[in-house]
């Protein structure tokens, strides 16, 4: 247990690190090239898309077949990724490989592959708690990773940083190895399916508590992908200093290891409705007080470390809950349908934020829309039903 703990965490920490410093490249990019901060925020918006549509497909590969594979092939497109994004000479390229392939890449690196590995290697008494460590360890990525971003981007300048990050997110390559499951060879999956892909996703979505905690996880998408994308923009419109923004996004990769490991753990002695529920509902006030008061960097740093603690504290609940409904048969692939929903709730995040940006000059009203989905998300995962599906004996399917 060991062994798939520390290598999924690891390699969360460098996927999920290396993507939460992207809000750092929007000014220098944009104002070298010539382009639009939307140019830029639908390139990162696409990335979101391809990464949750892609990451159904990823998920149903890493449950057939393991994730060995499926890592393999994510740290070879991210890679790519990065070095395309480095390197792309129209918006059109950047797009594709800013948002396409980054977003191939993300599907096969971060959460639905690395929970249904750790779904399937752990006991269910600890299931919670393992994805609460491995949503820490993304955090704290993202709370090692944003200045060191910073300073290549500082160091080096822009491109010479992108390809530097192309080269070390390579080492999720030997990191896989400690992923390899036993059983996963040949083809061969390592117990009898007792559903096909068809059945398991007509039977999650038929349940109603499945497509409610889709709803949620829109949301969630929504307002941290506008959030960390936006921030370093928003903070410097409003005459802070760039190292403002990198401290912030430090602070919330930083109390996000807290925040994550705590939801993961309460996620083992009570209700997860309920942990989601106070998370969408702490967002919205935490965002809405934000706005309120004077902006100094002292604000700045309470929001970022009130949000770092709710930022990704949704993910391991979430995915319990998926698991505790529906077993871990199929874990990786369903937890890909409703990250799927997360990510289009990314995409309007990000991209409503270009846009909304160029049209009025501001970023005031994707806020207050970030505040009305939160009160909205709060309330849509109260009547979540936790209990394991009941099904009728059926025979094992043959795929």
């Amino acid at each position: 247990m060991l062994q798939v703990l520390a290598c999924g965490a690891a390699i969360v920490t460098l996927s999920m690190g290396i993507r939460h410093g992207f809000g750092l490249w929007l000014q220098p990019i944009t104002q070298e090239m010539g382009w639009t901060r939307q140019t830029f925020a639908l390139a990162v918006a696409i990335q979101n898309l391809s990464w949750g549509f892609i990451g159904i497909f990823a998920g149903m590969a890493a449950d057939r077949f393991g994730a060995f594979r499926v890592l393999i092939a994510g740290a070879a497109l991210y890679a790519a990724g990065l070095a395309g994004m480095a390197l792309s000479p129209t918006p059109l390229m950047f797009a594709l490989t800013t948002g396409v392939l980054i977003g191939a890449a993300q599907a096969g690196t971060t959460y639905a592959v690395i929970y249904g590995v750790l779904g399937r290697q752990i006991a269910p008494e600890k299931r919670s708690w393992a994805m609460g460590v491995a949503a820490a360890a993304g955090s704290f990525g993202q709370f090692l990773m944003v200045p060191v971003e910073g300073w290549l981007i500082a160091s080096l300048g822009w491109k010479e940083a992108l390809l530097a990050l192309s080269a070390m997110v390579l080492l999720i390559v030997p990191l896989a190895f400690g992923l390899r499951e036993p059983g996963f060879g040949n083809g061969a999956p390592a117990a009898p399916r007792e559903q096909t892909i068809a059945q398991a996703v007509g039977e999650a979505m038929r349940y109603p508590s499945f497509l409610l905690l889709m709803a949620g996880y829109f949301v969630c998408g929504f307002q941290v992908v506008f959030i960390g994308v936006h921030m370093p923009s928003y903070l410097k419109d409003q005459g802070l200093s760039p190292q403002v923004a990198s401290y912030a996004l430090a602070l919330i990769g930083l109390f996000n290891v807290f925040g994550t490991y705590i939801a993961g753990s309460l996620g083992q002695r009570m209700p997860k409705r309920f942990i989601l529920s106070f998370i969408y509902f702490a967002r919205a006030v935490a965002i809405a007080v934000f706005l309120s008061v004077p902006l100094s960097p002292l604000s700045v740093y309470v929001f970022s470390a009130v949000m770092g603690t709710l930022w990704l504290s949704t993910v391991p609940p979430t995915n319990a809950t998926i698991a505790q409904i529906f077993g871990v048969q199929h874990l990786s692939m369903l937890g890909g349908f409703v990250f799927f929903s997360h990510q289009i709730g990314s995409f309007m995040g990000v991209w409503l934020g270009g846009y909304l940006y160029d049209v009025t000059g501001s970023y005031d009203l994707v806020w207050y829309i970030a505040i009305g989905l939160g009160v909205l998300a709060g309330l849509v995962n109260l009547p979540i039903r936790e209990s394991a599906i009941v099904r009728a004996p059926a025979q094992p399917a043959r795929a």
